[in-house]
């Protein structure tokens, strides 16, 4: 993402708007009560949203503005969990040095931050993985980055030994009460009042994050057969937070809580900050007419010939044109391509350009362009041929840089099949619903959602909601979450609790 710059007008863009609230039913202003409820005992489980995840990282900062440690302020206020533990990392960078080190300086990272020309660039990890858990030892804040629905019922998630066969979290490591325990059974033995469940999430996030390098799992109702970057079937989902449900019933049979459906992945930064057309005739310069001689146009009469014309057209002198991409739905012509361009190109030229452009067409507005794709259009393939080797532009977008319309589809059905399974859960069980698909689509919308007199959106760092990752929110995007688990919670249980001052957290940080 280092090449991703931020304009001092989009800067300006965190507008200051007429002062009122887009959240329901204020009780700002009412006195504080728990309703039914009973918010003595309160823990909340959940994944890295549940964590305070941030910026690529999991660092002290952030963990102090998790959203669950805001609402556990608001139930303080009522009679709640007057201290709310969380597994605090040891220092305000994250990352585990020794895990970075063993990943090839790949994972395990410490924060983004911005750098002098405003592009978010990796820290060097704070601290090697620290054991903070044990016998007896139990956080409010359960939330595991990285986990999927199956993970908080998985034993030897928390084992230290089990990392280096990729079947533990190293940050359920670090306080899980065993080596041998779950998330679930650490959450349970606390007897919570009430609890927060958001979970599910990553059961897509990766395969779209990926770029659709995953597959999908329906029907396979055995999680250990996954890969990491597969979706999840949506009755192991279900089966899962009905299971959690019932063992925090168990443990304490007036326990209450509220759970939270998934929101589309396509209403993140992470999808929407780069455009599927960024290559403008300024851009191109003299090589558009090149590009149009030599290899768009006659692509595109090959192409035509076997009835795929309008995979490629002609660049546009005049507007924005659209990145070339590899799209493994399509048909492969690789065969048929390199026998029409033998005669003109050779034998071994016609065969690299079928190999090449076999799947290949130029993306649309239904596609969606990773953020972290920005820093590979127009750099170079090195195992492609000259000239055919600008990633983006003579040479298509790899499957992991790109979220097809295709791959998207399949996403948003998985997610809508979660919800229905969630929304169902919630009531039969009583559970106050936060619909965060519905915020997080508000926030996504041109109008974004007002607070106090401040205009947040979706947008990347523009927006004042996300961290630098473009997945996760910062501390006021958090907050914005906070009030709507709150205002779920005060509608379903009849208390009283205010919302939190989203103005009040931390925004995304300027080099000075």
């Amino acid at each position: 993402m280092k090449k991703i710059i931020l304009s001092a007008f989009a800067i300006s863009a965190l507008t200051l708007v007429s002062c009122n609230t887009d959240f329901e039913r204020d009780v700002n202003n009412v006195t504080v009560s728990a309703g039914n409820a009973d918010f003595s005992k309160f823990v909340s489980i959940g994944n890295s949203l549940t964590s305070g995840y941030r910026d690529g990282a999991l660092y002290l900062d952030g963990q102090k503005e998790s959203f669950p440690s805001m609402i556990a302020k608001q139930m303080a206020l009522a009679g709640g969990t007057q201290t709310f533990t969380q597994p605090l990392m040891p220092n305000n960078v994250g990352g585990f040095t020794d895990l970075f080190a063993a990943s090839g300086n790949k994972e395990f990272y410490g924060k983004l931050t911005l750098s002098a020309t405003l592009s978010p660039t990796p820290s060097a990890p704070g601290a090697n993985l620290d054991i903070i858990g044990g016998t007896g030892k139990y956080f409010n804040n359960m939330g595991v980055p990285g986990a999927k629905s199956f993970h908080l019922v998985t034993p030897g998630y928390g084992s230290a030994a089990n990392l280096a066969t990729g079947k533990a979290n190293p940050y359920f490591v670090r306080f899980a009460t065993s080596a041998t325990t779950t998330v679930l059974t650490d959450a349970a033995a606390q007897q919570p009042s009430f609890y927060t469940l958001w979970i599910g999430n990553n059961d897509v996030l990766s395969y779209a994050t990926s770029g659709g390098s995953g597959v999908d799992q329906k029907g396979n109702l055995d999680p250990s057969t996954y890969g990491s970057n597969d979706i999840s079937d949506p009755n192991v989902v279900a089966n899962v937070i009905k299971n959690v449900i019932l063992g925090l019933k168990g443990a304490n049979a007036k326990s209450k809580g509220a759970i939270a459906n998934i929101p589309y992945v396509t209403t993140i930064p992470y999808f929407t900050t780069v455009p599927y057309n960024p290559l403008t005739p300024t851009l191109l310069g003299s090589n558009l007419a090149t590009l149009n001689a030599s290899l768009y146009g006659p692509l595109k009469q090959a192409l035509t010939a076997f009835g795929a014309g309008s995979r490629i057209n002609l660049l546009s002198a005049t507007s924005t044109n659209p990145v070339l991409i590899k799209d493994t739905s399509l048909t492969d012509l690789s065969a048929q391509l390199t026998a029409a361009l033998t005669p003109s190109l050779g034998l071994a030229t016609a065969t690299a350009f079928g190999q090449i452009f076999g799947q290949a067409r130029q993306a649309t507005a239904e596609d969606y362009i990773l953020l972290t794709t920005s820093t590979v259009i127009g750099s170079t393939n090195s195992s492609a041929p000259a000239p055919v080797n600008v990633y983006g532009i003579s040479y298509p977008l790899e499957n992991k840089h790109v979220l097809t319309k295709t791959e998207a589809a399949t996403v948003k059905t998985a997610v809508d099949a979660y919800n229905a399974s969630i929304s169902s859960l919630a009531t039969t069980y009583g559970l106050a619903l936060v619909d965060a698909n519905a915020k997080m689509r508000e926030l996504a919308t041109a109008s974004g959602i007002q607070y106090n007199g401040v205009k947040y959106s979706a947008s990347f760092v523009t927006g004042g909601t996300f961290s630098l990752d473009g997945v996760h929110p910062n501390g006021r995007g958090y907050a914005l979450i906070a009030n709507t688990f709150i205002a779920a919670i005060n509608n379903t249980f009849y208390s009283t609790l205010p919302f939190v001052d989203v103005n009040a957290y931390s925004g995304v940080t300027f080099p000075k």
